[in-house]
């Protein structure tokens, strides 16, 4: 096992991958014990312990957000907006002629949608993110 992992790291495209892939799950872990900019961590911290004294669904909500939600770190909104994104494109191409029409185009217009969903991840994140 320790052979296939050396060579692992000799060959050039797969070692990039590897380093990309780490560098990716420090940034996830550095994003989710950061807070959000302008919280108030202390008050934040004594309102989630009693939060969770009074009601075990905090508890449970927490755990399955990796301390994230209660915190009120960066990345606590994981996939959410994306998701949500994507289901509004999906809806607004039945609706809208030009979406439909993207969409029929083949993969030039399957990429110009996913660059919409793109956007609107962001803009939907934002609104989540002050909600």
């Amino acid at each position: 096992m320790l052979t296939a992992f050396a060579r692992a790291f000799r060959t050039p495209d797969l070692r990039k991958k590897l380093f990309f892939t780490l560098l990716m799950i420090v940034v996830f872990r550095i994003g989710q014990n950061l807070p959000t900019p302008n919280v108030n961590v202390e008050v934040l911290k004594q309102t989630a312990d009693a939060a969770k004294k009074s009601n075990q669904l905090y508890g449970l909500v927490d755990l399955f957000s990796g301390g994230a939600l209660l915190k009120l770190s960066v990345f606590a909104l994981g996939i959410m907006p994306y998701i949500t994104a994507s289901i509004i494109l999906q809806l607004l191409t039945v609706v809208i002629p030009r979406l439909e029409a993207l969409k029929k185009e083949g993969q030039a217009g399957t990429t110009k949608i996913t660059q919409y969903t793109r956007y609107l991840t962001v803009g939907l994140a934002i609104l989540q993110g002050t909600g």
